[in-house]
């Protein structure tokens, strides 16, 4: 058992001072912010923003776009200290695998599959659906008509645009990433050109009456639909669940953080390319919602194609047809930018042995990782057809959320990790080492050592035992505390006296276990870019994944387990026998024992020459 537990959190050892990769060092921080930028800002401008106005959260759109920025900005910080900790491919796998153990990045790495996935998936699927709009919804009459499929949990059709797009793309991305890029740049800055022409040319019919209409002012068709009027037709309630749709909206940025081995400077450029991308990305989703509120009311706002409904409402055809063009564009970066980190996740898997080897073979002429782009491209493809935009949206969420959860977890526990931990000379050690051999635990010591009231300025092993199960326990105490909120929130404060203290006793444990938390030493390990305000940004963080995570519906964690069922397979008779640092540690083992071999042969020559 104790075998089967050290296989499961073994870590990965990088020497991140070895530059060494098979993948070219080409991209600089506009290539990787425009990647960001590109695969973020996609499907978010051109239909969430009109979709979650009409049925979600009214003109307070642009609230709700405002908190998924803020949760989506903290991951983000998170990322971005990973990315100077440890520039390798890989993303979020790779950071967990450095830092909580292998069965963990496992997980990750199967559900980043998952992410990118569905993401390139939903986007080829809502690009689908924004050109059919444009032509009267003519392609999905003709297929429902001769291809139906009458499965409830697919798509009432196949879409053959959605498969031949994602294929047209993965043989751009098989070329090379120097060539992908530049086209995405191009495709980049048709989209921000685009975005601006939006926000200047709407702002000159804005109506800011459309954001202050009053419920008896709608039009009976809208009116069952249209909440109570206002700029909050919807409530508080409206602006949050709008941020957990919202949210999809920035999911994307993380792709730069897959760049490890192909940016030319990956520990400065990866977390500044982070934060300029979502900041530009916020802006333009900010902008953009509020211009197309103001513009026409939320109620009778299109779902899949709002800005050419809205433009063709206030008769400017000529710059309905301009966003339109360059919307095709928009969904087109979008969509490569979504499937360009997929196959580098299942690289860097294969890689450490976690998955089939062929994932990870690197083609000599292109210099990337052919043959995992194009089963990706294939495997998205296929699901880009079969599923609709819905359903590919809450498929794609879980994974993501998941994946930022543990990324906040990995930066906690690296933060109070040991500086050296093979090193016993800091004297700053010698009260745990002090303690371990005593082998006693008074009440006092207990609270002594929790609370660091011995002052201990260096991370040892003892500080860094009580941050991580203060970690584990806050991470436990936040499910309970999210799902409280969210099923019993409004019982709270109406006289229910035993759910009240039950909600005041789980708030005090979790406030406890951040203030441990923040007594542990802290790593004092020079690093390019650090999340500020640790632990609360990083807690934080974690409480609002969780949130939208236990907001998701029962079929999507049904998916999720189906998914991760099929994934522990591969890991439980493939991975973990053919894992890589498997192998480095038996070899060290052996070499060990070789060692040891030598020495007592050694030994007894020289007693039998003596």
């Amino acid at each position: 058992m104790e075998k089967f537990y050290s296989a499961l959190s073994r870590k990965k050892t990088i020497d991140v001072t070895d530059t060494g990769t098979k993948l070219a060092r080409v991209l600089t921080i506009t290539d990787l912010t425009a990647l960001g930028v590109g695969s973020t800002l996609g499907l978010g401008v051109y239909v969430l923003a009109g979709s979650v106005a009409k049925t979600v959260a009214g003109p307070a759109v642009c609230l709700s776009f405002l908190v998924a920025a803020i949760a989506s900005g903290i991951a983000g910080l998170c990322y971005a200290e990973f990315a100077s900790r440890v520039p390798r491919a890989g993303s979020a796998y790779v950071y967990s695998y450095v830092s909580v153990g292998e069965f963990t990045a496992f997980s990750i790495g199967w559900n980043l599959i998952l992410e990118y996935v569905i993401g390139t998936a939903s986007v080829a699927r809502g690009m689908s659906g924004y050109v059919d709009a444009l032509a009267n919804d003519t392609m999905q009459y003709h297929l429902r008509e001769i291809f139906p499929m009458n499965v409830d949990f697919l798509s009432p059709y196949p879409d053959f645009f959605s498969f031949g797009i994602v294929l047209l793309l993965t043989v751009l991305l098989s070329i090379g990433v120097k060539e992908s890029t530049c086209l995405n740049n191009i495709f980049t800055l048709l989209n921000i050109i685009t975005v601006c022409i939006v926000i200047v040319a709407g702002s000159a019919n804005i109506d800011f009456n459309n954001w202050n209409i009053q419920k008896e002012d709608i039009p009976p068709e809208f009116a069952d639909a249209a909440g109570s009027g206002g700029f909050m037709p919807f409530g508080i309630a409206g602006v949050m669940a709008g941020a957990a749709k919202c949210f999809y909206g920035f999911v994307g940025f993380d792709c730069v953080a897959t760049t490890g081995e192909e940016a030319k400077n990956p520990k400065r450029s990866i977390p500044i390319a982070i934060v300029l991308s979502l900041i530009i990305i916020f802006l333009a989703y900010f902008a953009i919602s509020g211009v197309l509120t103001l513009m026409w009311p939320y109620y009778d706002q299109n779902e899949k194609a709002p800005f050419p409904y809205v433009f063709d409402q206030v008769g400017w055809t000529i710059v309905k047809w301009i966003v339109t063009t360059g919307a095709i564009f928009a969904l087109c970066t979008s969509l490569l930018g979504a499937m360009f980190p997929l196959p580098r996740v299942l690289y860097a898997m294969a890689n450490d042995g976690l998955i089939f080897s062929m994932f990870g073979s690197i083609n000599m002429r292109t210099k990337t990782p052919l043959i995992a782009t194009l089963l990706s491209g294939v495997f998205a493809g296929i699901m880009g057809a079969m599923f609709d935009l819905n359903q590919l949206i809450d498929m794609m969420s879980i994974g993501t959320l998941l994946a930022y959860t543990i990324v906040a977890m990995s930066v906690l526990i690296l933060r109070y990790e040991e500086n050296n931990p093979s090193s016993n000379n800091n004297v700053q050690t010698s009260p745990s080492i002090q303690f371990k051999q005593t082998q006693t635990m008074t009440p006092y010591t207990f609270i002594k050592y929790l609370f660091n009231l011995n002052m201990n300025k260096y991370p040892n092993e003892y500080t860094r035992l009580f941050a991580n199960w203060s970690i584990c326990i806050f991470t436990i105490i936040s499910f309970a505390f999210c799902f409280i909120i969210i099923h019993y929130g409004h019982e709270i404060f109406n006289d229910n006296l035993p759910l009240l203290l039950i909600f005041i006793l789980i708030t005090t444990l979790l406030l406890i276990s951040i203030y441990i938390i923040s007594r542990q030493p802290a790593s004092d390990l020079d690093v390019n870019f650090k999340v500020p305000c640790v632990p609360l940004l990083p807690c934080l963080s974690i409480i609002m994944n969780i949130y939208l995570m236990l907001e998701l519906d029962i079929h999507t964690w049904i998916r999720f387990i189906v998914w991760l069922i099929i994934g522990y397979s591969i890991y439980f008779f493939y991975g973990i026998s053919h894992s890589t640092e498997k192998k480095t540690r038996d070899m060290k083992k052996y070499q060990q024992k070789m060692d040891a071999i030598h020495n007592q042969q050694k030994a007894a020559n020289e007693v039998t020459k003596f």
